[in-house]
């Protein structure tokens, strides 16, 4: 028996407190990219299954926001217990799914038990008012209340962050959730699924399946029972949601695409502005939404930047993400090593200059070479296009201005960072800079307690923070004579 046969779980369904194994349903395999190797067989849910499960979200919605907010609290923070308590299994299946690296994996288990212990206190604080009278004998009343089903659909790159934040604001707010995780990397959240029943989620409250994502989400989003939806990907595919959701009205949060600027002076501590830039743009290979992606380097600091930059990445140490001194795995599927392969090509098509990678690496998985490229010109796809993988692209600059156009060029507005010792510099950038979370002389811009989430084309609205679970509740005016 291997390792992957001990520790991956089997794949099923989880509908009305039901787990669902495959039967007579479609199935597609779930692999492991650093090896190819098929970890288990996913159940595609037919369309009784969704239909059980959203007349079971109903149903649940009905219990759980029943329950006391106090009562509710317990739950979750129970939840994030037991996921802390299973980290070493949940890390290591987030892991073989994802490509990430473990000691990533194990970042993220504590950032998605902190989101549900958040969630589990903010959840207690949904505060109305009483306004001021206008007659003696009347009250004026605005409270807070859960909208109602959530529809929940997440992409593969953070298997435990990106259900954890969905789960978390929907639950905390009182609403019940049917989610669809990426069929890439479903048994993580299947353990956490697992978690929150054992915690004492009603049956209902949370309904997890799977499919092929152009029926499923279409189905449950026209199905009259959902009142919310929030969604994590790429931008042509949130926009035909959003289409979907306006027939109903539905309302939405969208944490789609990015192409992250970062911005580096003149002032700025060099060698720790390298060390922190290679660390971020290689984390998950590349395959984060926030990623810095696009270096504008001071023009003075440039070749300095770029060779220091270059030699961090030749010792970056690629392979299974299991074995915990690596520090990228592979990218998720052979598709997305494509994409990137042809990206790299483009760009030296157009005269960038190639200074370490840009090669898949043999072997089996779906491994590509850590990635940079200097001196690309704009008209290259990498520089308009997210390429979502192992690319670093760096360009020199001369003036704030310049700079500052250069990284509001695009349509997309989720993420940027900068890097100088200037004070005034600092307020100039947060003013200016079209972006929805800024990162100044740090990289760290994701906590329970802060918004995450972007403007322009990168999307609307924002998870965690309480405007995470603000999303989740609508606001109801009492008039009492």
């Amino acid at each position: 028996m291997t390792e992957s046969n001990t520790i991956y779980p089997p794949l099923q369904l989880f509908i009305d407190g039901e787990w669902i194994s495959r039967g007579s349903r479609n199935c597609e395999p779930v692999l492991n990219p650093a090896t190819g190797e098929v970890l288990g067989e996913l159940p595609h849910a037919t369309r009784e299954d969704l239909d059980r499960a959203l007349a079971s979200s109903v149903k649940g919605f009905k219990t759980w926001r029943a329950l006391l907010p106090e009562k509710r609290s317990e739950i979750l923070r129970q939840a994030a217990a037991l996921m802390k308590a299973r980290g070493d299994q949940i890390t290591t299946v987030a892991s073989m799914e994802s490509g990430k690296p473990l000691q990533q994996s194990r970042i993220e288990l504590h950032m998605s038990t902190e989101v549900l212990e958040w969630y589990a206190e903010e959840g207690r604080r949904a505060y109305g008012r009483v306004l001021p009278q206008r007659q003696a004998g009347t009250r004026m009343l605005v409270v807070k209340e859960p909208v109602g089903p959530v529809a929940a659909f997440t992409p593969w790159n953070f298997p435990q962050g990106n259900p954890a934040r969905k789960l978390g604001a929907a639950l905390g707010a009182g609403c019940s959730c049917i989610i669809k995780p990426a069929e890439d990397t479903p048994a993580t959240a299947l353990l956490m699924a697992r978690c929150l029943q054992e915690a004492g989620v009603p049956d209902g409250a949370v309904n997890m399946v799977f499919g092929v994502p152009s029926e499923v989400c279409p189905y449950i989003l026209r199905s009259g029972v959902v009142r919310k939806m929030t969604f994590t990907g790429s931008i042509p595919v949130g926009k035909e949601l959003m289409k979907i959701a306006a027939e109903r009205m539905i309302r939405t949060t969208m944490e789609l695409g990015g192409h992250a600027p970062v911005l580096v002076f003149e002032d700025a501590d060099i060698e720790s502005t390298l060390d922190q830039c290679v660390a971020a743009k290689f984390r998950n290979g590349g395959q984060v939404c926030v990623s810095p992606t696009r270096y504008y380097v001071h023009e003075s600091i440039y070749e300095k930047f770029v060779a220091g930059f270059t030699a961090r990445v030749g010792r970056l140490k690629v392979g299974n993400p299991l074995n915990t001194d690596k520090q990228m795995g592979p990218m998720i599927h052979a598709r997305r090593r494509e994409a990137i392969a042809a990206l790299v090509q483009d760009a030296v098509d157009h005269g960038a200059t190639l200074n370490t990678g840009g090669s898949p690496i043999d072997g089996p998985g779906f491994f590509y070479q850590p990635t940079v490229l200097s001196s690309i010109p704009l008209s290259a796809r990498i520089m308009n296009e997210e390429p979502f993988g192992p690319v670093a692209l760096i360009n020199p600059f001369s003036e704030f201005e310049e700079v500052m156009a250069l990284a509001n060029r695009l349509p997309y507005g989720l993420a940027g960072f900068a890097f100088t010792d200037s004070a005034k510099r600092v307020k100039l950038i947060g003013e200016q800079l079209e972006v929805g979370m800024i990162g100044i002389n740090t990289f760290a811009i994701s906590v329970p307690e802060s918004p995450f989430g972007g403007i322009k084309e990168s999307g609307h609205g924002s998870e965690e923070g309480i405007e995470g679970l603000e999303a989740c509740l609508i606001t109801k005016f009492i008039s009492e004579a």
